[in-house]
């Protein structure tokens, strides 16, 4: 039994955050919590906050031991990008590309 949460549409590009994900895959929840802490990125307030959530989930919803659960699966996906113009010489327009992403965290029970 597994249980997710999902951050939708965060304005932070998923290049960013996946370098984060990438630290917590596969620990346990408190060494997760601890290392997104200590973690001076813009995405780990985030995946904290999802984190939290996550387990929340799985407390709450599947009835499971919050001591014992591990990260199975978290990874980001991009999201709309939001377009906008910054002017240049000569009358010239160039896109500037807000990315956003979609987030999700699963967390599974150890054996």
């Amino acid at each position: 039994m597994d249980a997710k949460a999902h951050l939708r549409y965060a304005r932070i590009s998923p290049r960013k955050v996946k370098i984060v994900c990438d630290l917590i895959r596969g620990k346990d929840t408190k060494t997760a919590a601890a290392i997104l802490m200590q973690t001076p990125k813009a995405a780990s307030e985030l995946l904290l906050k999802l984190l939290k959530s996550a387990v929340a989930n799985a407390e709450n919803n599947h009835n499971m031991d919050p001591d014992n659960l591990y990260i199975s699966e978290t990874y980001a996906n991009p999201g709309p990008i939001i377009k906008r113009m910054m002017p240049r010489a000569q009358g010239r327009g160039y896109r500037i590309n807000k990315r956003t992403s979609h987030i999700t965290i699963v967390v599974k029970e150890k054996e």
